[in-house]
C-alpha cells in the first residue's frame, strides 16, 4: 500500500479516536452529540477513501463513494435529530452552557 493509504488510514483513526474520547469527556449530551457525528463521520471517510486508493475496480470504487456519500449525509442529520429532540424535550445541558441567555438576547434583539 502507499504512503497516502497509510496516511489517510491514520488520520482517520485518530479522527474515530478523538471521536471516542469526546464521547467519555464531554460533559452533556450535546457536546457528545457533536463530537460522536462530526468527528466521526470525518473518520470513517478518511478510512473509506484510504481503501479506495489502491483500488482499481470500478464497480468497487462506485460502491465506496456511494458509501462515504450515504455517510456523511445521514450521520449529521441523525445527530441533529437527536439534538433536536432532546432540546425539544427539555434535556438537561451543561450547568456551564450560556445559552439560554444567547437566545434571550437573540430575541430581544429582533
Amino acid at each position: 500500500m502507499s504512503w497516502i493509504t497509510h496516511t489517510l488510514f491514520l488520520l482517520g483513526s485518530i479522527s474515530m479516536l478523538l471521536a471516542a474520547i469526546g464521547l467519555l469527556r464531554f460533559p452533556d449530551f450535546y457536546t457528545r452529540c457533536h463530537a460522536g457525528t462530526k468527528a466521526a463521520s470525518l473518520g470513517a471517510g478518511l478510512i473509506l477513501i484510504g481503501a479506495l486508493v489502491p483500488i482499481d475496480d470500478p464497480d468497487i470504487a462506485i460502491r465506496i463513494w456511494l458509501t462515504i456519500f450515504f455517510i456523511f449525509l445521514t450521520i449529521p442529520v441523525a445527530g441533529h435529530l437527536l439534538g433536536r429532540a432532546a432540546f425539544l424535550r427539555t434535556h438537561k445541558q451543561w450547568p456551564d452552557d450560556h445559552f439560554e441567555d444567547w437566545n434571550k438576547n437573540n430575541r430581544d434583539q429582533k
